[in-house]
């Protein structure tokens, strides 16, 4: 069973189309981190995993939004490059001080962000 959600997983992600890829990453960080938040205290331990794969994913968003050769227009992009620059803040401020409030914003974000991208907001 395991091994066919694995072909599973691999032929959606070829078959995928970059922004569905996309959100499909900005969603699984959400989950991540809203299951943290969820149960607090009990997963506190795994916060810094999904805060390390959340800013992975937006420093990779951010590095792409500001290439020059992105295609989307200026302003879309430097709308993106603020919400990640705000990502970051708000990840060191969970990092720094750990409260399940620090990640609801976050959490927010992400499904925003992946919904526009899935063309449902």
């Amino acid at each position: 069973m395991h091994n066919a959600a694995q072909a599973y997983g691999k032929v959606a992600r070829q078959i995928a189309t970059p922004r569905e890829l996309e959100a499909n990453l900005l969603l699984r960080a959400a989950s991540q981190l809203q299951t943290v938040c969820n149960e607090w205290p009990k997963r506190q331990a795994e916060l810094h995993d999904a805060l390390f794969f959340n800013r992975k994913l937006w420093t990779i968003l951010m590095t792409s939004v500001t290439s020059e050769d992105n295609p989307l227009s200026v302003q879309i992009r430097q709308n993106v490059a603020n919400l990640g620059l705000f990502v970051m803040k708000q990840t060191m401020a969970a990092n720094g001080e750990p409260h399940p409030d620090k990640l609801r914003s976050l959490i927010n974000i992400n499904r925003e962000l992946a919904a526009g991208l899935l063309g449902r907001g």
